[in-house]
């Protein structure tokens, strides 16, 4: 018998044990369920994302480039096109033998097997095999059904008129980047807008493309631009560019024609050239560039018909002046003088200081702007003129990579300005570029307004076309009838110098006006090479009117002949002709 202070043993009924198991169950569903709602709830867009991540393959779609076409007489003719070409990846996730895939690539497209096999064992999602691979390189590939080897279509630039005018349309990289020339100033309206596909794939990393989380935004293509220029006047300007450099010895030289009335760029040519097709087999980055934009240089004589412009509309002189020409002046310790031919100290005329191209007489003329000296006010006179009304030292805003503006002196700064001033009169001191020459030229012969320089006639976005309008920078450049002045000033000169320059007489009713320069080459460290120049001519042709402002430069040729007369106006005088011939210009 059990004490009746001490209490008998607990036993656990079956309903115990049953409540007791009903309660540990539960606590173990409430743990599940608390969990389960926390990932599928509140961590679900993390977990989502994390799960996606080894399926889910971006992918830009690249945009169609606008193709770039030109003019040929009154038809629109293609210069720069797409050709559809493959580009093959790899998804080293999805690939179990990077030795055996490698090789059965090689024996498709070619390469290098072992450099494959690196490749594919990266840890990137997306590796680029080959470029440029040909419809039935794909269909190769394709047919081999390799896990994770894939091609996209890119799109590659041709050349439907070969190297014709290359370094004015520059290229498209590797990596769809513009570079140089239209392609580069371009590059944002040529290139389009990327679309974007996002692929769930299977495990074999192929997309499954009715799967709905699937989204593609469709790819804009690029702008369509057509060209100022003529096919046909191009080529031929490349041709006699050419053959005048070759007659002077020269190894480099530029030339290009504009409308002295929109401003709009009918052909333009740099030598030596080189084919943007194949732009990587160019071992001198130099050759890429537009030299007629982008390489500035002391013009020499040229800069004479601007310079009697100015002095002509500011009332400085008069169109009938004569005066004293002393063959030389001494500028701050330093002498000016002529060539040869200049006929010696006498009585000369405004046509005589072109027409002889004297030194003397434009530095003459600066001096008139200055009160009858050269100070600060023709100093300050003749800086307007050069800056504000003929742009040098400014950027055209044409459309082309890596224009450049030039230079322009400080009219208040530096070390013996009053001869820094008196050289940039007749064309030195000062830097322009061919471009530069051909706007300020224009802007003198056509009455005086200034016309952007342009090489870009119509953009074409889709269904709607734009056509550019001649865009004016400034409408008082100088006055009408100092325009009229300075036209009869330069026909004067071809009239009376064709002989000289290798030209034949202009043709009864046609008016052709011109000026050479032969300019000194600058040292890198100051002064000039004694032995070194460059040679250019500016001048004009057309019936009634000017039509065409041509400008040739000739770098360093090796002739018995000023550089600007003996090698740049031959070239002129054959792109006159050419001009009269062929391009419509009637008496």
């Amino acid at each position: 018998m059990y004490n009746n202070l001490q209490a008998p043993p607990r036993r656990f009924s079956p309903n115990n044990r049953i409540q007791l198991w009903f309660i540990a169950l539960a606590a173990v569903l409430t743990i599940f369920l608390i969990r389960l709602f926390y990932l599928q709830v509140i961590r679900h867009d993390y977990y989502k994302k994390a799960a996606l991540q080894s399926q889910l393959k971006e992918y830009d779609i690249k945009p169609r480039r606008g193709v770039i076409d030109a003019h040929d007489g009154s038809n629109i003719v293609p210069i720069v096109l797409n050709e559809v070409r493959y580009t093959l990846f790899a998804d080293p996730k999805f690939i179990d033998n990077a030795d055996k895939t490698a090789e059965l690539v090689v024996g498709q497209v070619g390469g290098d097997a072992s450099d494959y096999a690196k490749q594919m064992r990266t840890d990137s999602r997306y590796v680029v095999l080959a470029k440029k691979l040909t419809k039935d390189q794909k269909a190769k590939i394709d047919k081999l059904e390799l896990k994770g080897i894939g091609t996209r279509e890119e799109s590659y630039r041709t050349y439907p008129q070969g190297g014709l005018a290359a370094q004015l349309l520059g290229f498209v990289n590797d990596d769809g980047e513009g570079k140089y020339g239209i392609e580069q100033y371009m590059n944002e309206q040529l290139r389009g807008v990327p679309g974007q596909l996002k692929a769930i794939t299977d495990a074999n990393g192929i997309p499954l493309v009715a799967n709905e989380d699937n989204v593609v935004t469709q790819p804009k293509a690029g702008d369509r631009v057509v060209l100022t220029i003529d096919v046909s006047l191009q080529k031929q300007l490349q041709d006699i560019l050419r053959a005048g450099l070759k007659k002077s010895n020269s190894g480099s030289g530029s030339a290009l024609i504009i409308d002295p009335y929109s401003g709009k760029v009918k052909a333009m040519a740099n030598l030596p050239s080189y084919n943007p097709a194949e732009f990587f087999k160019v071992k001198d980055a130099n050759v890429f560039t537009n030299a007629a934009v982008s390489a500035p240089l002391e013009v020499g004589s040229v800069m004479k018909p601007l310079t009697a412009a100015a002095a002509l509309d500011t009332g400085a002189i008069k169109s009938s002046v004569t005066y004293h020409d002393p063959s030389q002046w001494k500028i701050d310790g330093y002498t000016i003088s002529n060539i040869e031919e200049d006929g010696g100290a006498g009585t000369k005329s405004l046509a005589d200081i072109l027409q002889l191209s004297l030194n003397t007489g434009a530095t003459w003329l600066l001096m008139q702007m200055g009160g009858g000296q050269i100070n600060q006010k023709a100093r300050l006179t003749w800086h307007d003129y050069m800056s504000d009304h003929y742009r040098f030292g400014k950027l055209t805003g044409i459309e082309q990579g890596y224009e450049a503006g030039g230079t322009v002196p400080d009219p208040r700064k530096g070390y013996a300005l009053n001869l820094q001033y008196a050289n940039t009169a007749f064309g030195q001191g000062m830097t322009a570029t061919p471009l530069q020459m051909a706007g300020a030229l224009s802007s003198i012969i056509n009455n005086g307004t200034y016309y952007q320089p342009t090489l870009v006639d119509q953009i074409i976005t889709g269904d709607k076309t734009t056509h550019q309008k001649p865009k004016v920078i400034r409408r008082d450049v100088i006055k009408p009838s100092v325009s009229s002045k300075i036209r009869s000033l330069m026909q004067y000169v071809a009239d009376k110098n064709y002989l000289i320059y290798g030209m034949r007489k202009p043709p009864a009713g046609y008016v052709i006006g011109g000026k050479t320069g032969t300019a000194e080459i600058a040292k890198p460290g100051g002064g000039y090479y004694e032995d070194r120049f460059n040679g250019m001519f500016i001048g004009y042709v057309g019936a009634k009117k000017p039509k065409y402002v041509i400008i040739v430069l000739v770098n360093e040729p090796h002739i018995a002949a000023y550089a600007g007369a003996g090698a740049a106006a031959p070239i002129f005088g054959s792109i006159t002709d050419m001009l009269i011939d062929n391009f419509g210009l009637t008496p």
